[in-house]
């Protein structure tokens, strides 16, 4: 546990392993055993058919918030289902006290399909800067770490999201056509264009990191909940790569951002599909 005298970054060099314990017993209890498994009853639906929310999801929010807590006496825990519950909770995000922002399954759809594309996601920010994070794909026994001014590392190794290859098409994913209105799928098809191939995207978490891995070259994502994003943010940023909103600012958990937005794997290609984008306005 957090002394009273010590500072995050005291703590993230004592703890990091804790949280990294809680994030997968959260899995392991609550979101795996559920995995290909989930009864009709332990599935509901929040704005519509295509956002769901399930018991493994409500139950790992529960059991981390518990958790991380403990860990870090007077933070304040933001997920999604909290947050579904009393959008109040959000506003935590912007005071001065540490936030874990939390997405207990990220990718819930692809949880329910029994595919293994899902995760967990948990940052820790203050004052509305990233300090560390942690995803979580438990299907596929996948860590991945950040920690400002520490870099990023997936398993233990170090991530470098390096340089796009030149000559060959950018691969981006774009928000999902089943979570935008007809203007932000307008704006999204300005990326239809010679020298990009655009697709929809997975869990946002997963294909962060695939941006952190060199995968992927870029996302472009139209919406801003903070626990989506925050995780893969510092991920990528820490894998060397760049990210910027349309506006050309770049990206706050605090919300307020000039939409959409795209991390890439390096300042070029974000200000490549930045541009692309602003076609649009």
């Amino acid at each position: 546990m957090i002394g009273h005298t010590e500072t995050i970054e005291e703590f993230l060099a004592q703890h990091a392993a804790d949280v990294e314990k809680a994030i997968r017993e959260a899995a392991a209890t609550e979101i795996m055993p559920r995995f290909r498994t989930l009864a009709a009853h332990e599935v509901d639906q929040k704005a519509g058919p295509h956002d769901l929310v399930t018991d493994a999801d409500r139950l790992a929010e529960r059991y981390l918030t518990e958790v991380l807590g403990t860990l870090l006496p007077g933070s304040v825990v933001v997920g999604e289902e909290a947050v579904h519950a009393d959008p109040d909770v959000y506003e935590a995000i912007q005071g001065d006290t540490p936030v874990w922002i939390v997405d207990p399954v990220d990718g819930t759809r692809q949880f329910v399909g029994g595919d293994t594309g899902f995760c967990t996601l948990v940052a820790l920010a203050r004052h509305g800067e990233l300090l560390a994070s942690w995803t979580y794909a438990p299907a596929r026994d996948q860590l991945a770490t950040a920690v400002r001014g520490g870099g990023a590392h997936l398993d233990g190794v170090r991530l470098r999201a390096g340089t796009p290859d030149a000559g060959r098409d950018l691969r981006v994913a774009t928000s999902h056509p089943d979570y935008t209105t007809d203007a932000q799928k307008r704006v999204l098809h300005t990326l239809s264009v010679d020298g990009i191939a655009p697709r929809p995207c997975g869990s946002a978490g997963l294909e962060y990191l695939a941006v952190a891995r060199g995968e992927l070259d870029a996302t472009a994502f139209s919406w801003e909940a903070a626990w989506d994003h925050a995780a893969g943010l510092l991920l990528v940023e820490e894998a060397g790569g760049a990210q910027l909103t349309v506006s050309g600012e770049p990206f706050r958990i605090t919300g307020g951002n000039a939409l959409p937005f795209t991390a890439a794997r390096d300042a070029a290609t974000a200000e490549r599909i930045r541009t692309l984008l602003t076609g649009a306005y």
